[in-house]
């Protein structure tokens, strides 16, 4: 079973049908106990950081997201999800992040063409091997839209990078932990073989 938490930040429906459309079984849930016996997670989200971080104490999830990754359930963060992962964003100066991963979240800055938010198809490179990304080409294109992006202060959990206006450390992974800038769900045949990555990679209680 794969829960997707819930904390009121959007873009959960897309995700689960993306893994009612693999086969893959799914529950949208906010129960603490679903998520401790979930085989794997998916912490998704859309919106401001400032606000999901406080969604996500006020339901106590962001002690179960702590636990879930200490004991090695395979986790998974998409978008907002990402960035949640990490220490803080510029978005919301003075908001911890959860600090699960160490990264900070800045500004896409302003050039000459680019509109932000980023939103639109991007290409990917593979500066180090990952799990989600085995047997995929470089230079495929997943669906974006953010107006920040990551800066992992370890570059060895970065898997996956695009380019726009600067280098955006577009997925990482360490451990049991993965996350994406990108919307798998949304990235067609590229993304839906990403989730099917994910939902066979062993651990968690399955």
């Amino acid at each position: 079973m794969i829960a997707i938490i819930d904390y009121d930040a959007g873009n959960l429906k897309s995700v689960e049908k993306a893994l009612t459309y693999l086969g893959e079984e799914s529950i949208v849930t906010r129960d603490i106990g679903e998520l401790q016996r979930a085989d794997r997670v998916i912490l998704p989200g859309v919106g401001a950081f400032g606000l999901a971080m406080e969604q996500l104490k006020r339901f106590e999830l962001d002690k179960v997201i702590w636990e879930i990754c200490e004991k090695g359930t395979p986790f998974l963060g998409i978008c907002l999800g990402l960035q949640l992962l990490f220490d803080g964003s510029e978005e919301s100066q003075g908001v911890e992040g959860l600090g699960i991963l160490s990264g900070d979240i800045v500004k896409i800055p302003d050039g000459e063409g680019l509109k932000i938010p980023h939103i639109g198809w991007n290409s990917l490179r593979f500066p180090h091997e990952g799990r989600l990304f085995a047997g995929l080409q470089e230079e495929n294109y997943v669906y974006f839209v953010h107006s920040y992006y990551l800066k992992a202060k370890d570059e060895e959990i970065v898997k996956a990078t695009t380019e726009y206006g600067v280098t955006i450390h577009a997925s990482v992974e360490k451990e049991n932990v993965f996350a994406c800038q990108f919307h798998p769900e949304k990235s067609s045949t590229v993304g839906l073989q990403m989730l099917k990555k994910f939902a066979a990679i062993p651990g968690g209680n399955g």
